[in-house]
């Protein structure tokens, strides 16, 4: 039932806004704009922007999984320091590893948009991906687990749970750090694939990018940062780990919605008139769920 009330809020909450959006057909630029003027192509991407996004990102079960397991396996020998040493490595060999990511596909991205044939077909298939990848997180919050998941590969996890069991090393922690980071960029990292297309086209180049990607990779660390402190100071790991289990659900439908929303600003810059179309099907798509789920118990 409080599912259902969260999901019911949702969706009135969505449908009250849809009214302030209508078409302008005046002139031969058609933007999508509301009874104040506003233009969806003047959203920038502001601070509180990359901040949403990249603290959406850093909701990832895996990275903080990997560094839980870590610390678990340090907290359990009493060195107060290599927990907060070793901590440290994973972070930045996480950190390290994302932004470089970043910037390599950032490079990508512009190369493609300086060819006109094919840059909006690009921009068009980023849209689609980001807008099927916030559907798999929201059909989470109703059938957690079943079906396919935006996730590592369970054989992965186990294989790097294994070797972080048998190496405690400031060495070893780092390079967990980077390859769970790589591993997980294409499988979970829609959020910052979305951002990172954005900025493209923005038309950003890598240092008008560097400074936002420095503060949504420390935005993406920043749990990180502080399980590390909490285990440090002696706070049970436990806590933690039955809370992220039980708020699971919660967590994929905020993520899913995020990309929802960047989904449609992403394809709404490429066909404007699509946009109330795209919106009324997204609350379509998330009110048949709940009815699968809660009226026919699917």
């Amino acid at each position: 039932m409080r599912k259902t009330r969260i999901l019911l809020m949702l969706t009135l909450a969505a449908l009250a806004l849809l009214p302030k959006v209508v078409l302008a057909h005046a002139g031969e630029d058609e933007n999508v704009v509301d009874a104040t003027g506003f233009h969806i192509d003047s959203v920038e991407l502001s601070l509180p922007v990359i901040t949403v996004l990249g603290a959406i990102d850093a909701i990832n079960p895996c990275v903080i999984g990997v560094l839980l397991l870590l610390l678990t396996i340090l907290v359990k020998t009493g060195k107060k320091k290599a927990v907060l040493r070793n901590g440290m490595a994973y972070t930045a060999g996480v950190y390290i590893t994302y932004l470089v990511g970043g910037l390599t596909l950032l490079g990508t991205f512009n190369a493609v948009r300086e060819i006109t044939v094919i840059s909006q077909m690009f921009y068009l298939v980023i849209g689609v991906f980001v807008l099927l990848a916030g559907t798999l997180e929201v059909k989470d919050f109703f059938w957690y687990g079943r079906g396919w998941s935006l996730a590592i590969p369970k054989r992965f996890i186990k294989t790097v749970e294994n070797q972080a069991s048998h190496s405690t090393s400031i060495l070893s922690a780092a390079f967990f750090g980077f390859i769970v980071t790589l591993i997980e960029l294409p499988c979970t990292g829609a959020p910052y694939l979305a951002i990172l297309a954005l900025m493209s086209q923005k038309g950003m180049g890598y240092i008008t990018a560097m400074p936002l990607l420095l503060f949504y990779n420390l935005v993406f660390v920043l749990p990180l940062l502080v399980i590390i402190g909490l285990a440090y100071y002696g706070v049970s790991l436990k806590k933690f780990k039955s809370w992220k289990q039980e708020k699971r659900g919660l967590m994929r439908l905020g993520i899913g919605m995020t990309l929802w929303f960047v989904g449609v600003w992403i394809l709404s810059t490429l066909y404007p008139d699509f946009l109330l179309p795209m919106i009324y099907g997204l609350l379509g798509l998330l009110a048949l769920m709940g009815l699968a789920k809660y009226v026919f118990r699917i």
